[in-house]
């Protein structure tokens, strides 16, 4: 049983790409993230090459993967749990600074046992997420003030600011300004407008062997609670099934019991839940 790692998108696609498609929904950062490196090139994710990981026992498929973007959390896709120790043992990880990891709950006790062992990490919950996939699209039923529209060029310093200030907010790294143009690229950006006042943003990733994510979802505090978020994911969600995607998905704040509601209303269904650990200290 073996991991093997590469900093080349393209490689990890051709050894890894079967069996990500065959749980996209679930692997659905780990298609996207591959899909923008390949896109943008090594350093779409900030100054240090993306790492990417794929686990095969000896003459056996792959049965897991993970990535590591430069400031962000380890993220484990799909993998046995047999897997978790020698990943925390991975002389590649060794070299970079991970200071915590994202994990499919099931796996959390695993995960902790093996950073503790292997690192002599301690982890701590710092936030839980649950993944949905969109079933049946429901509109609202009703509709809030205002109007839709794609976003554009001349839009790009909005969408710019809004983008800090949901990282910001989730507590995520990144580069703003590339991210925006890189959605910009491919149609990937949409508002929503009050007379002539824009109240917020939605975005969705590129469509990746059949499946989309949307994200991110963004209002001012302001306009919040108003039901432009709601109104203007229905908009981008069905821009991805317009644009060939048959899995389209997104992520939500366990704390957030408000949002959790109204995306199953619009026909999400929940599929996992995932947790995000903090390591202390951080590795590297």
């Amino acid at each position: 049983m073996i991991w093997s790692v590469t900093d080349d998108a393209g490689d990890f696609l051709a050894e890894a790409g079967d069996f990500l498609r065959t749980a996209a929904a679930e692997n659905t950062v780990v298609l996207t993230v591959a899909a923008d490196v390949r896109a943008r090139g090594a350093g779409a994710f900030g100054g240090a090459e993306t790492l990417f990981g794929w686990y095969r026992s000896i003459g056996g498929p792959v049965s897991g993967v993970f990535l590591h973007t430069h400031g962000n959390p380890l993220h484990l896709g799909v993998m046995p749990v047999e897997a978790i120790g020698p990943l925390a043992d991975s002389p590649a990880l060794a070299e970079r600074k991970v200071a915590s990891v994202n994990t499919d709950e099931r796996a959390v006790a695993a995960v902790v046992a093996a950073w503790r062992d292997r690192a002599g990490a301690s982890l701590r919950v710092q936030d839980r997420e649950r993944l949905y996939r969109l079933g049946t699209l429901t509109p609202l039923e009703r509709q809030p003030p205002g109007r839709a529209r794609p976003a554009t060029a001349a839009d790009r310093d909005l969408l710019v600011a809004w983008h800090l200030a949901f990282n910001e907010e989730a507590g995520q790294g990144g580069d703003s300004s590339a991210r925006v143009d890189d959605r910009l690229s491919y149609g990937g950006l949409y508002l929503w407008y009050v007379d002539d006042t824009p109240v917020c943003m939605v975005g969705h990733s590129r469509v990746v062997s059949g499946m989309a994510r949307i994200g991110p979802v963004y209002s001012p505090p302001e306009h919040r609670r108003r039901g432009y978020a709601g109104a203007l994911t229905v908009m981008a969600s069905q821009a991805t099934r317009d644009g060939g995607a048959t899995t389209t998905v997104l992520f939500t704040d366990l704390a957030n019991p408000t949002s959790n509601r109204i995306y199953q209303r619009l026909g999400y269904v929940p599929v996992a839940d995932r947790v995000l650990l903090g390591l202390d200290p951080p590795t590297a």
